[in-house]
């Protein structure tokens, strides 16, 4: 069984909200409070849910772009939550990043050559016919010509610059990528091209993946395990198969039967959720989803469900599981 990569304890990241003249705080949005997650080396973790969920945040604070609030971040049995700038250096080589959006993560003034060769100059790995090489195997692994390193981000369409940032993410040969809605800005047709893209380079090179997304119809493509975020918290996570076919938490099931099915035939009873999704300013109460949800009980609006397994790598917080 490979061992967890990567791992957060309780990760939480909120953000000051200021007003007045003075930017007094008056309050703090709670964009992820409390999550444990777990990635096994060569595994794809899928963080869906809703927009303004956290999925973005969660992302960014284990590269450390954002710095925790509380909890831990574990790398390679490191705990790397209170790393400085300079012992989060070296780290860079191990996790990438995939950007959502092709056309503003590129610099429109720089050649591919030049965007692509960047990592190896800045890490000092490799320079001059060395780089160009490297740079040219990259294109190649994306499905590129090398003479696509004369060009310009402009010159190229939407799912073609996607190619670009993932060989960029590539480049230092990391461990982990995560994927910020990697094919969210795309074409239909085009998102098919890069999900395969993603996984055949994941089967080629053994990478562990982060995938961020609204669409559970997308990740089911790529991903071993799923976790579902409401409200900042991770409601359930399990094994792809057992959540897309076996769905415990009540907020996952609504999620679920949003996803058109292939087979005319098949359909599932789709499930409206009442209401709006609470503010992360002032979440509720208990169990958060508790507003919308049309199996609450009288105690979800004080108790606090935990994540419990209730199947093989299965996990859900939810009293009605639980009792």
């Amino acid at each position: 069984m490979p061992e967890a990569l990567l791992e957060t304890r309780g990760l939480k990241t909120h953000f000051a909200l200021r007003a007045g003249i003075f930017s007094h705080v008056v309050g703090k949005v709670h964009a992820v409070d409390g999550v444990d997650l777990k990635v096994r080396a060569g595994e794809a973790l899928a963080l869906v849910g809703e927009s303004g969920c956290g999925k973005t945040t969660i992302g960014k604070t284990i590269l450390k772009l954002i710095e925790p609030t509380e909890g831990q971040i574990w790398f390679e049995g490191e705990d790397i939550t209170r790393y400085s700038a300079r012992q989060m250096a070296p780290l860079r080589r191990k996790m990438q990043i995939i950007f959502q959006d092709p056309f503003s993560s590129l610099n429109p003034r720089l050649r591919v050559g030049d965007i692509l060769g960047a990592p190896f100059e800045i890490h000092g790995v490799a320079a001059g016919s060395e780089k160009t090489d490297r740079v040219a195997r990259l294109l190649r692994l994306v499905g590129l010509m090398p003479e696509a390193m004369r060009r310009y981000p402009h010159e190229f369409s939407g799912g073609q610059r996607q190619r670009i940032g993932i060989a960029r993410a590539l480049a230092l040969d990391p461990k982990l990528i995560i994927g910020d809605e990697p094919v969210s800005a795309l074409d239909v047709s085009i998102q098919a091209q890069i999900i395969n893209l993603l996984k055949r380079i994941q089967a080629e090179l053994g990478l562990t993946y982060i995938l961020i997304s609204h669409n559970l119809s997308v990740v089911s493509h790529v991903s071993d395990v799923v976790a579902v975020m409401y409200l900042g918290q991770v409601v359930e996570t399990a094994p792809r198969d057992a959540l897309y076919f076996d769905a415990k938490h009540p907020y996952t099931e609504a999620l679920l039967s949003a996803v058109p099915l292939p087979e005319p035939g098949r359909r599932r009873k789709r499930i409206l959720l009442k209401g709006d999704v609470p503010s992360p300013v002032r979440p509720p109460g208990g169990c958060r989803f508790h507003p919308r949800c049309a199996k609450a009980m009288p105690h979800c609006a004080t108790q606090v469900p935990t994540l419990k397994p209730v199947g093989e790598r299965h996990l859900v917080a939810c009293h009605l599981h639980h009792g």
